[in-house]
């Protein structure tokens, strides 16, 4: 029995994960089953919050993917199905990359129809949704679509979820306002992309930054997830800073609140939308496992130029790679605490690019108080994409380039004193770009 399928199991049969206090089952927000000990009925911490927040870690996260996916399908199971690897997928659909006319018609010969046509006319891409007829197994009639049509592109539509843990959360932030960060070049505009929860853009973090939306037919759903990355690109309030206060960011909500968000069909078309927008770097604090729409989608982006940064994900340094972030050419980042030490549950690999901060540190979260902990590699990534931001503010390949470069250079401690690696790729950036949770009280 793999390690989902199991969790599954443990799951139905009541086990103290399954008394996760999760706002959404899409992303996994709230605290690890070691801590939910400590929740009352509603969820609300029985202990002092200070008590928590200055002196109490979040634990390891490496079991919480895991969980979440095991909730997911045990809470959804006429929606959602698991792949042969155990990995949650919507139930029923396989997506098809660019397929010629022929090869839907042989899909629809072998019973299949078409749910959706996604054209992503900026990335010269079209992305079929394809159904399986009722009673028909998912996995089966993938392999035979792969064997009518062994040229093609075809694949499950998985799910993928947040990189981080967080804490309910710390006090209200009172203190007087630090000094202004650095400015950006002269002349460059700071702009930058987001694909994941809903952001709530009228958080006091956020005032000074502009927020531009996508996704759910334009209805907000303001998320944890997503408001608290967000703030750590662009946010700004007393004590509390992001990478690039005031930027401008695009937001794409893939989730909308739904247990079925976060497909791979949903980060595609997000994409496709910032591609559109010209903005030159883009966040993703998110992970799964490979696919192959998604890999072809994560390419037509870098060719173009874009930056793709993205969490490597906390299932442990001896865990598989997760996706995007193992993609050849996107910017994988892994979190340190506040002695630049390896989160212990962070992926590590050749896709670690760059560590940043990731644990011992506060962010925006959407309701009173406006602040919580916050742990894992989901809040490293933005860290790295806002320092690249200000040098790529439109996708081009040759500037892309310098700008990783540039930032490799500015990075420390990548490296043993003996020369050994401690895989944190180039080294870590974004030291000072921490906000302790204590400093908010």
């Amino acid at each position: 029995m793999n390690r989902l399928a199991l969790l599954c199991a443990l799951l139905a049969c009541g086990h103290a994960s399954a008394q996760l206090h999760l706002p959404g089952p899409n992303l996994p927000l709230n605290l690890p089953s070691g801590l939910s000990q400590g929740l009352g009925q509603a969820g609300s911490l029985i202990r002092p919050v200070e008590r928590l927040v200055d002196r109490r870690e979040l634990p390891d996260l490496r079991s919480l993917r895991f969980e979440q996916g095991a909730r997911l399908l045990r809470l959804y199971p006429d929606r959602i199905e698991a792949d042969p690897r155990g990995e949650p997928v919507l139930r029923g659909e396989i997506l098809a990359w660019n397929p010629s006319p022929a090869a839907l018609q042989a899909a629809q010969a072998a019973g299949m129809t078409v749910l959706r046509e996604d054209r992503l006319e900026e990335l010269d891409q079209v992305v079929v949704v394809l159904a399986v007829p009722a009673g028909g197994a998912t996995a089966a009639m993938l392999d035979r679509l792969r064997t009518l049509d062994p040229d093609g592109h075809y694949d499950f539509n998985h799910l993928y979820m947040g990189s981080g843990g967080a804490l309910p959360a710390a006090a209200p932030a009172a203190a007087a306002d630090a000094a202004d960060p650095p400015s950006p070049a002269a002349g460059i505009a700071p702009r930058m992309g987001l694909v994941d929860s809903g952001v709530q853009a009228d958080h006091r973090a956020l005032r000074g930054a502009t927020v531009r939306s996508w996704g759910c037919d334009g209805a907000a759903h303001p998320a944890a997830h997503g408001t608290a990355v967000a703030a750590l690109m662009v946010g700004r309030d007393g004590r509390f800073r992001g990478a690039v206060p005031g930027a401008t960011l695009y937001a794409a909500d893939i989730y909308c609140d739904s247990p079925t968000g976060g497909s791979a069909e949903r980060i595609a078309q997000a994409l496709a939308w910032l591609a559109r927008q010209q903005v030159g770097v883009i966040n993703l604090s998110l992970v799964g496992p490979p696919n192959g729409v998604l890999e072809r989608t994560v390419a037509a982006m870098l060719a173009r130029g874009h930056l793709l940064v993205a969490a490597v994900g906390n299932d442990g340094p001896a865990a598989p790679p997760l996706f995007p972030a193992s993609y050849p050419g996107v910017v994988g980042v892994t979190g340190v605490d506040r002695d630049g030490r390896p989160l212990p549950e962070a992926a590590r690999g050749p896709q670690v690019q760059f560590a940043a901060p990731g644990n011992h540190m506060a962010s925006a979260s959407p309701g009173a108080p406006p602040y919580r902990a916050v742990r894992g590699t989901s809040f490293a990534a933005p860290i790295v994409a806002g320092l690249l931001a200000p040098a790529l503010p439109r996708p081009e390949r040759e500037r892309a380039r310098a700008a990783v470069a540039a930032l490799a250079r500015q990075a420390t401690d990548g490296t043993a004193t003996d020369g050994t690696d401690k895989g944190l790729g180039r080294g870590i950036v974004g030291a000072d770009i921490r906000t302790d949770p204590a400093s908010l009280r």
